[in-house]
């Protein structure tokens, strides 16, 4: 579904990501990991165009879209879900959530269905909502866009124990149950390797690790030292 090849870009002159390469298949499920500053955000960003590209290769749906613009990308089948969640404050769930709307599958309806917290707060306005709220509606206006993959940039971030438990049930959903393909960047690591096929490591904008998250899970020793490395 989705392959970079040496990809390098960041913003303006400024490279952040370096000869980054990887893979994933249609329903696959992928982990970026890595510590602050390290180029996770920025290779959402890059995937979805919101940075400066200058060089390699972005593959969707056996297309180039490297050069497409952001709303190109979008129609294709390319969710974001940013991690300010950029939630409408003066429009009402309902609304928050019509407004993304495209054909497809993802309706309001099953948009509840996937999160029953929202249904509940239908007419409260996006002001009104807790986090864990904002983030379900966050994750909801972009599957309204009907994408066959989703980005995530850290999710879990700032939720109580409780809402993200809710949340990863949901995600292993969109996954085994819509045919989803997820991107997710994470800081938990344990958490996000529970809930992945795959997992891709960062460091100073280039890949220190690509493999299975099974296998990466399973070592603690080299999990500790990837994102501790310098």
């Amino acid at each position: 579904m989705l392959s970079l090849e040496r990809v390098r870009a960041g913003y303006g002159e400024t490279v952040v990501l370096e000869d980054v390469d990887l893979e994933l298949p249609e329903r696959g499920s992928l982990a970026v990991l890595g510590r602050n500053g390290v180029g996770k955000t920025t290779l959402l960003a890059t995937i979805m165009g919101h940075t400066t590209f200058h060089a390699g290769q972005i593959r969707f749906q056996n297309g180039t879209v490297q050069h497409k613009p952001v709303y190109e990308r979008c129609r294709l089948g390319i969710g974001y879900v940013p991690q300010e969640r950029m939630i409408f404050p003066s429009l009402s769930v309902h609304e928050n959530l019509d407004v993304a709307r495209r054909p497809g599958r993802w309706t309001i309806d099953v948009v509840y269905d996937l999160f029953p917290r929202l249904g509940e707060r239908r007419s409260a306005m996006g002001n009104q909502l807790s986090g864990g709220e904002q983030q379900m509606l966050a994750i909801g206006r972009a599957l309204m866009g009907n994408p066959s993959l989703l980005l995530m940039d850290e999710p879990l971030e700032g939720l109580a124990p409780i809402i993200v438990e809710s949340l990863l049930q949901s995600l292993k959903k969109l996954v085994s149950e819509h045919a989803l393909a997820i991107i997710l960047v994470e800081q938990h690591a344990k958490i996000a390797l529970q809930v992945t096929q795959t997992a891709l490591v960062l460091n100073r904008g280039r890949v220190a690790y690509s493999g299975t998250s099974a296998e990466l899970l399973a070592d603690a020793d080299r999990l500790t030292g990837l994102l501790v490395a310098q």
